[in-house]
């Protein structure tokens, strides 16, 4: 018998699920019109791939993944594309967002869609396939699940299926395990291949006895021997994710700390039973379960279109003429939607109606009293009073010191405060304006990263350039200096070569009177010696004549 564990806090607000859970799914009609938002899931918005006329079926991709973050978004019908326009969504912000507004023909006409051999096909193929197919986070988170099955970095241990659907209202979950649980079986098997995962723990609230039995069944006939179905206790919020892996594993998950460094992943049983239908079948997500309740004839669940508009969904369990406006997600956890018109989204599970006589006005804000109930139901064991006040007085880095981020955003805190106080709108708001901050802090950081990088490549241009007229100087002067150097060493050249050439004319000369002298015999020496002494002879008598003859003195 496996240890169950339990974790900090935890409220036990009335569950009103009995009202939905009479009647099996109910598949909802084609809609007048579709309207497909193109941001349905966390990351990058799809690029819409389609034009305004251009008739597409059912299944076909009408917005392609843009980056590692993001998934694709497929027409949930065949008809005609009359527009792709920016339109009022499902969201808290109330703001608009780019959608294809498709006119369904009524023919229901797929493309053509098969599925592959899971067991034959490479991990990396079937990621590929889960992004194609848009199959994202059906729990509310909708992460881009070909990213959550990519665990490489770590080694998980343990798969965690969350059928816990612990909110109040909620019961698409439910019914989803009663009546498919073996497609949502297939699907944890297939997830759990693909993470290598050790064991598959499925935690379904003790409130659910219907779908408990349906899953244990499933996993008997299967005979799925590293797979166990887990009875939980009913307490808010036992489904979320680090909530419901304290209470199966008694892992604690630390702030900052993802689920997979500790070995385990989780997936909502909805998430598991589309991949299995997306990889299995070629099916992408095109429709989802959703629970529709509050101030209305029928409470039921409904097998709905994506963009199917809210109107026409909630017509068909019978809208209350005193409703005032419309919930999506449960009242501890979900939004108020801004207008009927917004359609239903992939992260769209239950769809209250909401009266005065349902949910009455809340009562004025009072002062915080400092009595530490939200305290003690915080599920995150952090400290909302604090919080609070670093909310509202924009001490933001003071309220991310005291682990915001950890939030889970449950309501508990806000279930007890008898001060009334709606402390998690002050948390979401704080969180909206640091992620704001933070972007924009991205954004001056990548600017500022820009500019020193120009100033960088302009001085690095401005060196090299330097650089490059030095490096000409350089070999100018070092040309000239070789030219000046070859000039001097030619004149020196030829200079030496006149040298060398007078010193041969004066060798040769000098051998030439030498040879010369050597020459003459000692008869032609003699005759020689003998002309010169006549020469000299002569000269003396042509003296002496000379003085003989000097004129007589007067």
């Amino acid at each position: 018998m496996r240890t169950l564990f339990s974790f900090h806090g935890g409220v036990h607000p009335p569950t009103h699920k009995a009202e939905s859970t009479r009647t099996p799914i109910a598949l909802a009609p084609i809609p007048s019109k579709l309207i497909i938002p193109l941001w349905q899931h966390v990351g990058n918005r799809s690029v819409p791939i389609v034009q305004v006329g251009e008739r597409v079926l059912k299944g076909q991709k009408i917005g392609r993944p843009e980056g590692k973050l993001s998934s694709a978004v497929h027409a949930s019908t065949s008809g005609t594309v009359s527009a792709i326009d920016m339109q009022l969504v499902a969201h808290h912000s109330g703001l608009p967002d780019l959608c294809v507004t498709l006119i369904p023909d009524g023919r229901d006409e797929w493309i053509s869609h098969v599925g592959v051999d899971v067991t034959h096909t490479s991990h990396a193929e079937l990621r590929h396939l889960l992004r194609k197919a848009g199959v994202v986070g059906l729990g509310g988170a909708v992460f881009p699940s070909d990213l959550k099955t990519d665990a490489h970095h770590h080694q998980i241990k343990t798969l965690v299926i969350n059928g816990a659907e612990c909110e109040p209202y909620i019961t698409c979950d439910d019914l989803l395990m009663r009546e498919r649980a073996q497609d949502i079986l297939r699907g944890a098997e297939l997830l759990r291949e693909l993470l290598q995962a050790e064991e598959v723990l499925i935690g379904i609230e003790d409130n659910k006895p219907e779908a408990i039995a349906a899953m244990q069944l499933a996993v008997t006939q299967a005979g799925y021997r590293n797979m166990e179905v887990l009875c939980v206790p009913t307490v808010y919020p036992s489904g979320g994710a680090k909530q419901l892996i304290r209470i199966l594993t008694g892992i604690e998950v630390a702030a900052g700390v993802r689920s997979t460094e500790m070995g385990v992943q989780c997936f909502n049983v909805a998430t598991a039973y589309s991949a299995w239908r997306a990889l299995a079948h070629g099916e992408p997500v095109l429709s989802r379960i959703i629970t529709v309740t509050g101030n209305v004839r029928e409470a039921q669940n409904f097998e709905v279109l994506i963009g199917t508009p809210l109107d026409e969904l909630i017509a068909l369990a019978g809208k209350q003429a005193d409703t005032n406006r419309y919930i999506m997600g449960g009242p501890m956890m979900g939004i108020d939607l801004p207008s009927g018109t917004v359609s239903v989204t992939k992260a769209t599970n239950c769809i209250i109606a909401s009266s005065l006589k349902l949910f009455p006005p809340p009562a004025p804000v009072m002062p915080c009293i400092r009595c530490i109930r939200c305290a003690d139901v915080c599920p995150a064991d952090l400290q909302p009073q604090d919080l609070y006040w670093f909310a509202k007085s924009n001490n933001f880095g003071k309220a991310q010191e005291f682990n915001l981020a950890d939030c889970i955003e449950c309501g508990a805190c806000a279930y007890v405060c008898p001060s009334n106080i709606p402390l998690v709108q002050y948390y979401r708001y704080a969180k909206s304006e640091i992620h704001e901050r933070s972007v924009e802090k991205l954004a001056a950081d990548k600017a500022r990263e820009r500019h020193e990088y120009r100033q960088f490549r302009i001085e690095r241009e401005k060196t090299e350039k330097a650089e490059r007229l030095a490096q000409k100087e350089r070999d100018a002067a070092a040309a000239k200096a070789s030219f000046e150097a070859g000039l001097a060493a030619a004149e020196n050249a030829q200079q030496q070569t006149i040298n060398e050439a007078i010193e041969r004319a004066k060798v040769q000369a000098a051998t030439a009177h030498a040879l010369n002298t050597d020459a003459l015999t000692q008869e032609q020496l003699a005759k020689i010696a003998e002309v010169d002494a006549r020469r000299a002879k002569m000269r003396e008598l042509a003296a002496t004549a000379g003085a003989d003859d000097e004129p007589p003195k007067s």
